[in-house]
């Protein structure tokens, strides 16, 4: 019997299978696909299950796990891992070499592997965009029982069709499809479905002299929303995150330092090669009318630490609560373009408060038009009712110019908004390039394309 571990996500959902592989590298990892491939058993490529969405939860057949996929050698400005590497130990690890790996999804425990299946982003892609910006190369076990390495500017060896790119910052629904596009960026962020990613060599940059953060805090979220649209041009800023009033009372019990008057709060962090400009801030927030005297600043890495917990605490508040009460997590990824940022954080408050009040939290990366709008239903109907709202939202988003994915993926659980983003002919296409690698349709099953092939 599969171990659960190898079968669920962070999300709550749940899947089964019927083997599960943990291969020690690329030829083992290519070898077992051979073998499925010959005996047409479907295979689910399965990294550290932080993922929300069901991508690594396989619908039967055989899971690849890449746990022992963990060779990790930093070089000057670069990074050779293996896929099963845990994002933490990657930043430790060109810290250590003064250097830094930009992308910081909020899970440190996620794999590398599954960051780049999902194009992951985080809090740092204010300034420095996605994991697919920072993949110089793959290696990847193919359907056919190969093993390929793709470097940065090698173009697919075949046609592909154009498809519509948002007019956001940051986008990982489907295929991100041009001609004459780079392996690299067909396979970051395709979730598993076109290939097993066995190893990536990173981009690293150098570690900033010096870094100012500060927690601040609000007394209600118009203010703090108003602050991020002057504050989106500061010079060095690589973090603006959004709290709403309810996720700070989600944070209280963790953190009942939390000013009692606090009604939303910005997370920013500057890197400051000339020294924190500490004036300049003060005056940005008396602009702002930020509760200045009860917010937060930090210098020293501690202080940065105690920031990062922060902001991972609500999340994982967040699931807690979803799996206490039942349910799967119920939680948006819509990113628009910035000129329609207020229309749609109104829009979110608007449904939100009108039926799911005292049971929401809307947090995430503001700078990046691109907040995570979570429901916390406590029944059957009320869950019915919030994923209507999801499909309702994601809609609203598309209207305005967004995606339905800006760095989750969609996994199984919300493969059905892809034809919300993308047309019938668009989707044909993406189906036209897995058939070509995926010919069986083995890879992934369920995910990105729920009715298969």
């Amino acid at each position: 019997m599969v171990e659960p571990r190898y079968v669920e996500d962070a999300s709550g959902y749940r899947g089964q299978a019927e083997r599960v592989f943990c291969p020690k590298s690329g030829a083992e990892t290519a070898k077992v696909l051979a073998e499925a491939s010959a005996a047409g058993i479907p295979i689910t490529v399965a990294g550290a299950g932080t993922g929300v969405t069901g991508g690594r939860v396989a619908s039967g057949g055989w899971v690849i796990s890449t746990e022992l996929l963990r060779h990790m050698e930093i070089g000057a400005g670069r990074a050779q891992v293996g896929a099963g590497v845990l994002l933490r130990d990657l930043h430790a690890a060109a810290a250590r070499s003064g250097q830094m790996y930009a992308p910081d999804p909020t899970e440190w425990t996620a794999s590398v592997g599954g960051t780049i299946g999902t194009n992951a982003s985080g809090s740092r892609s204010f300034r420095y965009g996605a994991t697919r910006a920072h993949v110089l190369a793959v290696e990847a076990a193919m359907v056919d029982g190969s093993l390929r390495r793709f470097e940065r500017g090698q173009p697919v060896d075949f046609e592909v069709a154009q498809v519509r790119v948002p007019a956001t910052t940051k986008n990982t629904a489907g295929y991100p499809l041009r001609p004459g596009m780079d392996w690299v960026d067909l396979l970051v962020g395709s979730e598993g479905t076109l290939a097993a990613v066995t190893a990536a060599e990173l981009r690293l940059l150098p570690a900033p002299a010096e870094l100012f953060t500060g927690l601040i805090f609000f007394s209600g979220n118009r203010a703090a929303i108003a602050a991020v649209d002057a504050w989106r041009g500061v010079e060095g800023l690589r973090m603006l995150e959004y709290f709403d009033g309810p996720s700070l009372r989600l944070l209280r019990p963790r953190f009942p330092e939390i000013p009692k008057e606090a009604g939303a709060a910005l997370l920013f962090e500057q890197e400051c090669p000339d020294g924190a400009d500490e004036d300049a801030w003060i005056a940005r927030l008396d602009h702002a009318g930020a509760l200045a005297d009860a917010s937060w600043f930090a210098l020293t890495p501690a202080d940065r630490e105690r920031f990062r917990r922060f902001r991972h605490a609500l999340p994982e508040a967040v699931n807690e609560i979803v799996r206490r009460n039942g349910f799967t997590k119920l939680g948006s990824d819509y990113a628009v373009p910035l000129d329609r940022n207020l229309e749609m954080l109104d829009h979110y408050a608007a449904c939100l408060e009108a039926e799911f009040p005292g049971r929401y939290a809307v947090f995430g990366h503001l700078g990046d038009a691109h907040v995570h709008a979570n429901i916390l239903p406590e029944s059957l109907e009320q869950f019915e009712r919030g994923r209507e709202l999801m499909i309702e939202l994601a809609r609203k988003a598309v209207s305005l110019g967004g995606t339905v994915s800006a760095e989750h993926g969609l996994g199984k659980r919300k493969a059905h908004l892809l034809p919300i983003q993308f047309s019938g002919t668009e989707i044909a296409a993406m189906m036209d390039v897995k058939r070509r690698l995926d010919p069986q349709w083995l890879l992934g099953r369920g995910t990105l394309f729920p009715d298969g092939g």
